[in-house]
Formats: structure tokens, sequence, C-alpha cells
């Protein structure tokens, strides 16, 4: 779609794409409606499995498990795998958003529910929809993109507060430091800006702050509910 004007009249084309777009929606909503808690775990998908990084996705992967989440990756190799065979480690469920690419390998092995997308922003509401929170490990461009595409959301009330976890303290501190010393100092953002980012190398400090956030979540939706409709009133 972005590729450039195609020759002929673009009314033989671009009515078409919204049709599959559409179809990419409804797919996407009736697929993971039924998901239930889940988080969303990014990264490199150069990763290679004897590295570090992959051990550490995999841990997330697992302890995001048995802590009763979903997970959600890219459904690539890489870091992905990692996150999703943490899950299937443990029998959790292991979900994977694909996109066609030219030099994509296709879904990972780990994978129990899989969607391919043709588009990216198609796919990225389900990675925002669908999960409570992101954990962010090493990685490039997409990974980048995942991660300030979400700070940018959530800075701007677009979508509902949810924790941010880059875990890699020490692949992250230039890119933290520069939020801090740079777009901070010269205000581009807000001092509180920078605590949407938390920053660890530990998959159970990563998984805590999951919890917690769901935990205090879930407290001021019943407090809203019990203001809305107060001494058991109903709907």
């Amino acid at each position: 779609m972005l590729a450039g004007r195609e020759p002929g009249d673009f009314t033989r084309s671009d009515p078409w794409r919204v049709l599959r777009i559409q179809s990419e929606f409804v797919d996407g909503f009736d697929t993971l409606a039924r998901l239930g808690p889940a988080i969303s775990v990014f990264g490199s998908a150069r990763t290679p499995e004897s590295s570090q990084d992959y051990s550490m996705g995999r841990a997330v992967g697992r302890q995001l498990g048995e802590a009763g989440y979903a997970v959600i990756t890219g459904g690539g190799p890489g870091i992905m795998e990692a996150a999703n065979r943490g899950a299937h480690d443990v029998g959790a469920r292991s979900v994977g958003l694909g996109i066609e690419l030219p030099h994509e390998q296709g879904l990972n092995q780990y994978i129990d529910l899989g969607i391919n997308f043709r588009y990216f922003f198609v796919r990225k509401t389900m990675f925002a929809k669908y999960s409570q929170g992101f954990i962010v490990l090493p990685g490039g461009f997409g990974t980048l993109d995942e991660l300030f595409e979400s700070l940018t959301l959530v800075q701007t009330s677009k979508m509902t507060r949810f924790p941010v976890v880059l875990m890699g303290t020490a692949f992250w501190a230039p890119l933290v430091d520069w939020i801090k010393n740079t777009l901070v100092s010269e205000g581009m953002i807000s001092a509180g800006d920078v605590d949407l980012l938390c920053v660890t190398d530990s998959p159970e400090e990563a998984v805590a702050v999951m919890r917690e956030a769901h935990e205090r979540r879930s407290h001021e939706q019943h407090h809203l509910d019990l203001d809305e409709f107060p001494e058991g009133g109903q709907r």
C-alpha cells in the first residue's frame, strides 16, 4: 500500500485494500478476544539461542506463564522465539502475531496461537489492545518502533497507562541517558515521562512490575464500578 502509486485508476486497488485491512482487524479481534491477561515481549529476531539475551527472554516468558499471563510476541525467531519458548515450557498460552516480510522465516515452533498479518498497523493494534504491559529486550528498529509507539500512546492517554519494562541495563543505558539528559533537559518531554519506563536485568522484577500494575488497575476499576453503581445498583 505504501510502495507508491500503482498505474491505472486507484479505485481498482485501494477499495480492495480497505476490505483486506478490515478483514485483518476482524480476524485479530475474533482470535484474541478470549485470550485473557497477556503481556507482550519484544526484542531482536537476530538474537542467537546461545546468547544471554535469549536466555533472559526465555526466563521472562516462563515466569510470565507461571504468573498466569499469556505471552504475546511478534512470532519470529530470536527474542520472540525465546519468550514463546519460555511460555511453552510451563504450558502457558504462547501467542505469535506474525508479519509478512520478504525475509521473515515464519512463526516459530513454540506458538500455540498464531496469526499472520499483512499490515503493520493492524498488528500493532492487536499488541496494544490485548496486552496488559510490554517487556522490551534488546533489539533493533522494529523493537524501538514498538517501544516508542507504546510510550507515545501512554503519554498522550490514548491508551490506558500500563507498564513498559526495558530488560538489559547495559544495552538500554545509553538510550535512557539520552532520554534524561537530552529530551528532558531540552524540554521535549516532562521529567515525569521518564517514570513510564522501568529498567532491569531481573525477570522476577519485570514480572512483578506487570503484576503490581495489573492488580492496581483491577483495584481502580473495582472502585469505579462501585462509584457508578453504588449499593448493589444494576446496570
